[in-house]
């Protein structure tokens, strides 16, 4: 990283290598020597950590005990654990994030099931357990509390002496209206609500969004006066992870093959309108290459959420893993140098128009292990030979590079965190 030029990383700390069993067992001090020879090699190096809390995993313990973000005791044992990071790394971390996607966790954990704890119901998913109806809605209040709980501890105790600022990241796809007339436009905006508005709405102004209300009423739980209190001004900065566009189709007043699914704002989220993509194709499934859609999400983030501090905490472009390629096949990537110089362009254009865009993220440094999709997918500006673990700059890490050092970085992403990303 310190080669690249990057001055801040950003990473997540595993809840369960700090605190195995959660607040019903001892604090792993291990864990804690881990994180903090990390911060400390990161600081040696002038590279900023910023912090993720939470990146979808948690105790066990947790999830036997109580049924985890199905059960309100999930915000004590969250609370409990951020204390803990902020006080063991707080006073060399000046970036937080409670969460890292959310909204990815709750979608793929309790509505469709192909996360832990991998519960749906029918016609979402094949699952032994849940209610893709219900659950999903109950799981996103816990954690929207929880976040509450955390920054309430941080504004109360740490930040005034430890100085840092504290935020959350979502998963933050941009969406065109599968056709040009009223009702799929307004299931694209309804699309935005169901994915950002459903955690930062609440977060903002105090309730769901009222795309939300109108198709799930009472299903949808309440915040009390005391949860509005604590909400309140409980984000410094919103982190985007934003790869792609997608086209959604309403399913609320037009003809679905699949559905409706109220869970998911009554609309299909597709690549393709009447056969054409919405962009160039990847290799990883869903993911298109719409660099306009960096300025549009930007811009949307903007002017709903009264231009609070944004960051880009993810941004990146995924080769297939493909054995009959040579190493000189993944390290000549020109589709992820072109990707990246689109998508920053367009970055450039929603900072000219006045968004409050403080940093960038690539996803990621080196090529690691992607959820699902394991060893399959590259996103990295290093290759790495998985057999030997030898990693080799790539054409794009070289790129990046000449794109921190030039002079275009003084004109089009000036006073940005130049950055870079890896996970856990």
């Amino acid at each position: 990283m310190h080669s690249l030029g990057v001055n801040s990383y950003r990473f997540s700390i595993s809840w369960s290598r700090i605190l195995p069993r959660g607040r019903f067992g001892e604090v792993n001090s291990e864990g804690i020597s881990f994180y903090n020879n990390l911060i400390d090699a990161l600081i040696l190096k002038e590279i900023q950590p910023f912090v993720t809390i939470n990146h979808y995993d948690l105790p066990q313990e947790l999830e036997d005990r109580y049924g985890a973000w199905l059960n309100s005791q999930i915000q004590e044992d969250f609370g409990y654990f951020a204390e803990i990071c902020f006080r063991e790394f707080g006073d060399k971390v000046k970036y937080w994030s409670t969460f890292n996607e959310p909204n990815v966790m709750v979608s793929k954990g309790y509505i469709e099931g192909t996360y832990p704890p991998g519960r749906c119901s029918e016609p979402y998913g094949h699952c032994s357990s849940g209610d893709s109806d219900k659950e999903p809605f109950i799981a996103t209040h816990n954690v929207i509390l929880s976040h509450a709980v955390a920054v309430d501890i941080y504004r109360k105790k740490y930040q005034e002496k430890q100085g840092g600022s504290i935020g959350i990241v979502m998963s933050a796809t941009w969406y065109e209206p599968y056709e040009d007339t009223p009702v799929h436009r307004i299931a694209a905006a309804r699309a935005s609500a169901f994915e950002i508005g459903w955690f930062l709405d609440p977060m903002i102004y105090g309730s769901y969004p009222p795309e939300m209300t109108q198709i799930l009423g009472s299903v949808l739980p309440t915040f009390s006066s005391s949860d509005k209190k604590k909400l309140n001004n409980s984000l410094d900065f919103i982190g985007i992870n934003h790869y792609t566009s997608m086209f959604a189709k309403d399913c609320l007043f037009s003809v679905c093959n699949l559905g409706p699914f109220t869970s998911n704002g009554s609309l299909l989220r597709i690549g393709y309108s009447n056969g054409v993509p919405v962009g160039p194709t990847t290799d990883m499934p869903d993911f298109y290459v719409t660099p306009k859609g960096m300025e549009k999400i930007v811009l949307y983030v903007m002017e709903r959420y009264k231009n609070l501090p944004m960051i880009i905490t993810e941004n990146g472009y995924a080769q297939k893993s493909d054995s009959k390629l040579s190493i000189e096949d993944f390290i000549n990537d020109e589709e992820r140098v072109e990707f990246f110089s689109s998508y920053l362009t367009s970055l450039s254009k929603a900072i000219r128009k006045g968004a409050d865009v403080r940093g960038y993220f690539i996803w990621s440094l080196i090529d690691n292990f992607e959820w699902l999709f394991g060893y399959s997918e590259r996103f990295g500006l290093f290759h790495v030979d998985y057999d030997t673990q030898q990693r080799t700059p790539k054409l794009s890490a070289k790129w990046y590079k000449e794109f921190l050092d030039g002079p275009k970085i003084k004109t089009t992403v000036s006073n940005m965190l130049k950055t870079s990303r890896l996970a856990n």
